[in-house]
């Protein structure tokens, strides 16, 4: 049944923009919980490596005086990636073209983010 909440919750935050390609709720160990993404990529792996990601951002905000993490953010060629905290236990990770419109993918990934940490 939770399982079936988050998808619904990927699937609604992934069709709220053509510029989201994927999405995935990942554990802080990097286990994929839910996952709305692209065939070609391992979900295994994205986890693997968003988990990597949040504890270097985490280390790095709290080391440079920036307080408690609130998203990281990465910008390649092809679009952004985009972590953000889901309560506690995981985080929700946002993949987008880069034509993506970020302050309403922002606002529509912290919607999903605060759905998400409900239900976990």
């Amino acid at each position: 049944m939770r399982t079936e909440m988050l998808q619904k919750i990927l699937n609604e935050l992934r069709s709220s923009s053509g510029d989201i390609e994927g999405c995935a709720v990942i554990s802080l160990d990097g286990l994929p919980i839910a996952s709305s993404l692209m065939d070609s990529i391992d979900e295994n792996r994205v986890g693997a490596m968003s988990a990597a990601m949040l504890s270097l951002g985490e280390k790095t905000s709290e080391e440079l005086g920036r307080d408690e993490l609130d998203q990281v953010m990465i910008k390649g060629k092809n679009g952004y990636i985009l972590m953000v905290n889901a309560g506690n236990d995981a985080v929700l990770l946002v993949i987008t073209n880069s034509a993506a419109k970020l302050g309403l993918i922002f606002l529509d990934t912290k919607r999903s983010a605060e759905d998400i940490a409900e239900i976990l």
